[in-house]
C-alpha cells in the first residue's frame, strides 16, 4: 500500500462521468487531483463548467497536451471512443491509466472495428488491458497498467450473469436482456433525443440490435461459458437523470432451480462490499443504489416452468462509470476498496 497520495489526472473532466469522479476523488484520502483537462472548456474553473464542484481545491481546466505528466501517477480518462486510444498510447510509461471509455473493453481489434467503425490506433495497448470489472478481475487488476473499465450496461448485466454461466446455473445460449439507463447514460452532448421535451414523460427504445455494449456483455459470457454467445439485449431511455435497470430473462439449467440462483449469488458476492442480493421478494430500485457505489440484485420464478428472472439495479454514473474506476484505483495500490466510496445511496 502506497501512503503518500496518489496525483491524479482526470482527462475529459466536462462530461458527467468526470464530473463524478471528481466529486469521488475529492473525498478520497489518497489522491490529490494535479489536473483536470477539457479540450472545449480549458481556461475556465471546474464549477464554471459544473457549479456544484464551487469551492472545492482544484486545478483550472486546461488541454490534454498542457499536463505535466512529469507529475502525475494516474490518469483518469473520460474521453470519447477512438478519442481514448490516442491520448493514452501516447503518455509516459510511468502514468498508470484507468479507462472509462469503450476503447480498451474489446480483446479483438476487429471486434473493436465492427462495433466502433474505426481501427483501434493502439493495439498493443489494447492487448495489454485489463477488464475492470472489479469483483471478477482483483487480482489482475492489482497489478495492471491500463485497466479498461466495462460500460454501465454491462457491468449490471455481467455482475448479475457471470456466476450463473460459470456454475451452469442457465443457459447461457438463451439469455434476453433488458436494460434501461438515465439519460446521462447517453453523455452531456446536446442530441434531439435526450432534450427534456423528447425524452421527458415518455419511454423508447434505442440502438435496438445494434448497441456497442452487446458485444462485451457477449465477450465476457462467451469466455465464462466457454463458448461463443450472442444474447438479445435491448437498452431503453427513461426520463431521470441517473440509475439503471436490467432484467435478464434466462432458461434454467436440468436439475437447476430459481433458489439455486439466488444462493450462488449469495455465496459468490457474500464477502463483497458493494453488492447487495436484496432479500426474497425485495425488488432491486434505481432509487435505493442512487449515487452509491452499490449494485442491488436478485432472482425470481417465472411464471413459464423452467424460467428464472434476474433484475439488477445501479448508479450508471457511479458503480457504473466513475465509482467502479475509483473502486480499480484503490485496489490498484492496495487501499481498502471502499475508500472514497462510502457514500450511502441518496433516497428518496
Amino acid at each position: 500500500m502506497s501512503e503518500r497520495k496518489q496525483r491524479v489526472a482526470v482527462v475529459g473532466a466536462s462530461g458527467y462521468t468526470g464530473a463524478d469522479l471528481v466529486r469521488l476523488a475529492l473525498r478520497h484520502p489518497h489522491i490529490e487531483i494535479g489536473a483536470l483537462t477539457a479540450n472545449s472548456h480549458a481556461g475556465k474553473t471546474i464549477d464554471q463548467v459544473f457549479p456544484h464542484l464551487a469551492n472545492q481545491p482544484l486545478p483550472g481546466l486546461i488541454k490534454n497536451e498542457e499536463v505535466d505528466w512529469d507529475n502525475i501517477d494516474v490518469a483518469f480518462c473520460g474521453l470519447p471512443h477512438a478519442t481514448s486510444q490516442q491520448v493514452i498510447k501516447a503518455l509516459p510509461g510511468h502514468i498508470r491509466v484507468i479507462d472509462i471509455s469503450a476503447d480498451f473493453r474489446l480483446r479483438d481489434p476487429k471486434l473493436y472495428e465492427q462495433t466502433y467503425g474505426s481501427e483501434h490506433a493502439a493495439t498493443e495497448l489494447q492487448k495489454a488491458a485489463v477488464y475492470g470489472l472489479t469483483e471478477h478481475y482483483r487480482s489482475q487488476i492489482a497489478d495492471a497498467r491500463l485497466i479498461a473499465c466495462p460500460g454501465c450496461y454491462p457491468t449490471a448485466v455481467l455482475t448479475l450473469l457471470l456466476p450463473l454461466v460459470k456454475n451452469g446455473l442457465i443457459d447461457a445460449s438463451d439469455l434476453i436482456i433488458d436494460a434501461k439507463s438515465g439519460l446521462t447514460g447517453a453523455g452531456r452532448a446536446l442530441r434531439q433525443n435526450t432534450l427534456f421535451a423528447e425524452a421527458g414523460e415518455g419511454l423508447c427504445s434505442y440502438a435496438v440490435g445494434t448497441h456497442r455494449h452487446a458485444p462485451e456483455i457477449e465477450q465476457e459470457l462467451s469466455l465464462a461459458a466457454g463458448q461463443p454467445l450472442t444474447v438479445n439485449f435491448t437498452p431503453h431511455l427513461i426520463p431521470m437523470s441517473r440509475g439503471e435497470l436490467v432484467t435478464c430473462y434466462a432458461r434454467l439449467t436440468e436439475g437447476n432451480s430459481t433458489r439455486d440462483c439466488r444462493n450462488t449469488l449469495q455465496e459468490i458476492y457474500d464477502q463483497e462490499p458493494f453488492i447487495n442480493l436484496s432479500p426474497d421478494g425485495v425488488t432491486p430500485h434505481t432509487q435505493h443504489v442512487r449515487g452509491s457505489n452499490r449494485v442491488s440484485l436478485n432472482a425470481y420464478d417465472d411464471r413459464i416452468p423452467g424460467r428464472v428472472i434476474l433484475i439488477a439495479a445501479l448508479d450508471n454514473l457511479v458503480k457504473g462509470s466513475s465509482g467502479q474506476a475509483l473502486q480499480n484505483f484503490n485496489v490498484m495500490y492496495g487501499f481498502p476498496e471502499t475508500t472514497g466510496l462510502e457514500q450511502l445511496a441518496l433516497f428518496p
